[in-house]
């Protein structure tokens, strides 16, 4: 008899649950009523397309057309697409000029509806309760909004997220299952309670819905096989209920046996850090605390379930450029007064409880999570940017979505993307993102079933205070400025500084100065220049860049060789960023 392991796939609950609770039209009275709906309207099963999805979202759950579109675009962040077809998706939205002509391209995508369905049920993960009202409405009115609640109280369940707890993924698995055939089930007469298994019948095509939850392997092997082609075996098919006849499953036998196979996900961030590569990137340097622990899966774990968590990262500069690094998920945990540069496609990255670094990122195919983080100065290209309960941060970013913006942050400053490196344009490409559209600027507020978040939390960063970042690492690519140009107002904002450099100069060179002159005016510019990088804290990451010297117990331990003669280019950075010193 074969042994079969089945478990949650990571990735629906990292990259699809947004770490908030989600609006209260999304519990299981009303996703129920949704399932019925989308097996008897025309055009709705079994894909949904955008306009269908927005007329029973918004003329049925009475939700926002903006949050509608949300769920629908972040799903289809998930599905995998080759980078061709995202590239010219991406080409096709920045063709479209007109509101009009936007929805007329949205109505182009269509998505599994039964996946779509197990989707929005996952937004419960990070629910306050889920217990939801057996009895309620055909369809939620206006009338029927959940009393508010306080800005605090969201802030404080936003940051209770589970999106990395493998724990936490199983035991809501194995709780909610139930509900989950449930919507899969053909239609028939509801159960009279949420803990009675009703017998009803799931469609071997329906079953295929749950490969985007569950994924598994038989007798332990190391092949990985998405749930439905793991089901398609005979013994596994007669054990959990399913009949020749009828070509479908029993929602209770097939209820029973998962129960029975469901374990925790080996490739998870718990067996990564129990059992994962230990890696030694970081270099101890004097004063900072030997604590950094980062652990990855990548030289055992499938696509899809690969894992970097980098804990604890104090005092250092890290850099990396690695083909272990392509298509992981990176975790950076309580990373604090460091400079991280992950320079390599990534699947995703979440900053957790950050503070007082600068992170810059490769390409990130689909999000970037900033949660409960201060301070913190992130530059990236990605798919989505997501930011909650997170303080004085500055992040720079290109992405084709619109900035997501949970309950909880404050001071936040959103600017454009302002740096490159040369292979920076072939990353991009490898996972479709192009440099437009870019939506840096215009973030939406995410609160359900509340009034909305203050939009005083962010601002723009004004043109006058954007200093282009420089790259310091020496690396073979093409890309020699930044993808897209930035935009004119900041353009111009740097041609104004440029200028005012430009006649710096010119003035200490008409004031004919002799020799002792100009070595008095030098010592004063570098002391001022000094003082400055002291004040402003930037000495360190100016240090930090000079490579220690070799010996064969820390020849070992580096993960990127620095080349020195950049570290002046990188200094004009905070040059062009220092205020024009005054000659007395």
């Amino acid at each position: 008899m074969e042994s079969v392991s089945v478990w949650p796939r990571l990735e629906p609950f990292l990259l699809a649950v947004l770490q908030a609770a989600p609006p209260s039209k999304l519990s299981m009275h009303y996703l129920r009523k949704m399932a019925c709906y989308v097996r008897t309207r025309e055009g709705c099963f079994p894909h949904l397309g955008w306009h269908m999805w927005r007329h029973i979202a918004c003329g049925k759950l009475q939700l926002p057309e903006e949050l509608a579109w949300l769920y629908f675009e972040t799903f289809n962040l998930l599905v995998q697409r080759s980078a061709e077809e995202k590239l010219e998706w991406a080409e096709a939205l920045s063709q479209r000029q007109t509101p009009r002509d936007l929805d007329r391209q949205r109505s182009k995508l269509s998505l599994d509806t039964l996946q779509f369905l197990l989707f929005l049920y996952l937004q419960q993960l990070n629910r306050v309760s889920l217990r939801t009202s057996l009895i309620g409405e055909e369809w939620p009115s206006p009338r029927s909004h959940s009393p508010s609640t306080s800005s605090e109280r969201e802030a404080k369940s936003s940051t209770q997220n589970k999106n990395w707890d493998d724990q936490a993924h199983l035991t809501f698995v194995q709780t909610h299952l139930v509900e989950m055939l449930e919507l899969l089930a053909e239609p028939g007469e509801p159960s009279g309670s949420d803990q009675t298994v009703r017998d009803s019948q799931i469609s071997g095509d329906a079953l295929q819905a749950l490969s985007l939850l569950l994924e598994g392997s038989v007798n332990h092997g190391g092949y990985v096989h998405a749930f439905h082609r793991l089901m398609s075996r005979s013994p596994l098919q007669s054990q959990a209920g399913y009949s020749k006849l009828s070509r479908s499953y029993s929602l209770k036998r097939l209820h029973s046996w998962l129960c029975q196979m469901l374990t925790l996900n080996p490739f998870g961030m718990f067996n990564c850090l129990r059992s994962g590569k230990k890696l030694a990137w970081t270099l101890q340097v004097e004063g900072a605390m030997k604590r950094a622990k980062i652990a990855g899966n990548t030289h055992m774990a499938p696509v899809g379930s690969r894992v970097l968590v980098m804990s604890q990262v104090y005092k250092q500069t890290l850099a990396k450029d690695s083909e272990k690094l392509v298509g992981t998920n990176v975790k950076l945990h309580r990373c604090s007064e460091s400079y991280i540069y992950l320079l390599s496609p990534l699947r995703s990255v979440t900053l957790d409880k950050c503070r007082d670094s600068t992170v810059v990122l490769g390409p990130v195919e689909t999000s970037v999570h900033v949660q409960s983080c201060e301070n913190i100065r992130l530059v990236c290209v990605a798919g989505r940017l997501v930011v909650g309960s997170s303080t004085c941060c500055t992040i720079h970013v290109l992405t084709p979505t619109r900035p997501l913006l949970l309950p909880g942050n404050t001071n936040l400053t959103l600017g454009p993307f302002h740096t490159h490196y040369p292979s920076l344009e072939d990353h991009m490409a490898s996972v479709g993102l192009a440099v437009v559209p870019n939506l840096w600027d215009q973030p939406l507020m995410f609160a359900p079933d509340s009034p909305a978040s203050d939009p005083g939390c962010y601002c723009i960063l004004p043109p006058d205070l954007l200093c282009p970042m420089v790259v310091p690492f020496v690396m073979e690519g093409d890309t020699c400025e930044v993808p897209g140009g930035l935009p004119i107002s900041y353009q111009q904002a740097l041609g104004a500084r440029q200028q005012r450099v430009h006649n710096w100069q010119k003035m200490v060179k008409d004031a004919h100065f002799n020799k002792e002159q100009r070595r008095q005016l030098q010592a004063v510019v570098e002391q001022k220049f000094h003082e400055w990088l002291v004040e402003t804290g930037q000495r360190q990451e100016l240090d930090s860049l000079l490579p220690p010297t070799l010996t064969p117990s820390n020849l070992t331990q580096r993960s990127n060789i620095i080349d020195s003669n950049h570290v002046a280019e990188h200094s004009q950075h905070y040059t062009a960023k220092a205020p024009t010193p005054t000659v007395c």
